[in-house]
């Protein structure tokens, strides 16, 4: 079966009505019910509990929290690079962008500009520079991290399709990452200028949030959202916590040219595990 046929159903389901559901009952809390499908989740996709600085399953008291939850201390250690990766999951792609064009998947690319929700000025900083698409699946640790150490200036919500991120469908969507709900975070670092982590809906994610304001969506306005954060302090360093998702995406990280070369060993399809080199500066 082509991949265009294979997603064909997502274009006919109701993405939007499906996800405010699971929202919903992620955030439930109902008992015994909850521990078990903890515990089949778990079970289904090889949860590696013993990481978690809670394994007690029965502790969750929402699917949400379980699914959010922290790592034990020391369970990530930070490598001694200039960049850290900022997820566990595994590498969609990497490498150049070519002028302003984000590489999908064969025959698929999309524009920098579109990705960001439409802001030329922010999108031509890009031009020429280095992205990484980052797939987070069901059974990874859902916490997003800083590659490098980063300073706050923007934030950016732009609404969108919720269609499902998974390789089949990035080979089988056109612009995919680019029509999807999104959450566009801009910093500013003092050696590398501009770079920006877009963390990217999909269908059942119930929301994304971020360290500094929280859940960001719902509510899902259906329009462009920003907030300025230019007067305000918000600093984080690299390998802080800035955001996570309730339920599973990807993250889309953009840096400027002739910043950041990646480590020779990440391919497409390589597994990845939050804190691990994933490159130096040029």
């Amino acid at each position: 079966m082509s991949d265009r046929l294979a997603v064909l159903p997502q274009y006919l389901i109701p993405k939007q009505a499906l996800t405010r559901l699971a929202g919903m009952l992620a955030g439930a809390r109902a008992g015994s019910l909850t521990t078990a499908v903890i515990r089949w989740f778990v079970e289904r996709y090889g949860v590696n509990m013993a990481e978690a600085a809670n394994p007690d399953i029965a502790s969750y008291p929402s699917f949400n929290e379980f699914f959010t939850r922290p790592l034990r201390p020391g369970a990530r250690p930070l490598a001694g690079a200039d960049f850290l990766c900022p997820v566990d999951g595994a590498i969609s792609q990497f490498g150049q962008i070519k002028l302003d064009q984000i590489f999908q998947a064969k025959g698929h690319s999309y524009s920098t500009r579109a990705l960001v929700g439409g802001d030329r000025d922010l999108a031509i900083q890009f031009q020429d520079g280095e992205f990484a698409t980052l797939y987070l699946s069901p059974r990874d640790y859902h916490r997003i991290h800083m590659p490098c150490d980063g300073r706050l200036t923007r934030m950016i919500y732009v609404p969108g399709d919720l269609f499902s991120v998974n390789p089949t469908t990035a080979r089988g969507v056109p612009g995919l990452f680019a029509r999807n709900e999104r959450v566009v975070c801009v910093f500013e670092n003092p050696e590398i200028g501009p770079f920006v982590l877009v963390l990217v809906g999909a269908t059942i994610v119930g929301s994304m949030a971020t360290t500094w304001h929280g859940v960001v969506n719902p509510p899902r306005p259906g329009r462009i959202q920003e907030w300025d954060y230019h007067t305000e302090s918000v600093l984080l360093k690299k390998g802080d916590e800035m955001g996570r998702f309730l339920l599973g995406s990807t993250v889309v990280l953009l840096f400027p040219k002739k910043r950041l070369s990646f480590t020779p060993d990440w391919a497409p399809a390589g597994a990845i595990r939050m804190g691990e080199a994933m490159g130096r500066r040029v």
